[in-house]
């Protein structure tokens, strides 16, 4: 037989969720305000495990665990972060906030952040606030941040997926703390 390119499972050195659990995480928590679609839900969950972030707020319309479309998605993530839900993303922020974190929102807005010009503290708790699919962060949300970063575009489209940001802003994130 051939050697193999792709590495095994055992090569991978991947944490077991108890492991997970116990390891240090990145100080970042990821806010989903009134995201519609299960898949993106559980999409998010996968990439917040593969960067080892603090934890996942599910606020407002946004689907929680334990749900098949989450789970078919999530691949076992939803098992391995912390995560927890509130009908009202404003209570999030608060306590949040009362917690030492910086707040961002992911967002097209006057004023905002090139996520390309942005460097992380990274002995700052951050918070990321992601909208829903459509419309975006909440305007009374917005008020509630302390900055909004946007993902610089440069097509004819005006926004990724969701999911899609949340991997490019934790990328940057990880790449970009100082």
């Amino acid at each position: 037989m051939e050697d193999q390119l792709k590495r095994s499972m055992g090569e991978l050195n991947r944490l077991s969720v108890q492991d997970f659990k116990g390891a240090d995480k990145l100080p970042v928590t990821i806010v989903l305000d009134n995201v519609r679609s299960m898949h993106n839900v559980g999409s998010i969950f996968r990439t917040a495990d593969a960067f080892l972030i603090e934890k996942i707020m599910l606020c407002g319309i946004t689907a929680k665990p334990p749900h098949r479309e989450i789970t078919k998605t999530a691949l076992g993530a939803t098992e391995s972060l912390e995560w927890h839900y509130s009908e009202t993303t404003l209570n999030v922020l608060t306590n949040l906030r009362s917690a030492g974190y910086k707040i961002f929102a992911i967002e097209q807005v006057k004023d905002s952040l090139m996520l390309d010009k942005v460097t992380f503290d990274k002995t700052q708790k951050i918070a990321l606030v992601f909208g829903n699919e459509v419309f975006g962060v909440e305007e009374e949300i917005l008020k509630n941040c302390d900055g909004s970063i946007e993902i610089p575009q440069f097509g004819t489209k005006h926004s990724f997926n969701i999911t899609i940001s949340v991997g490019i802003v934790l990328w940057h994130y990880f790449m970009n703390r100082l």
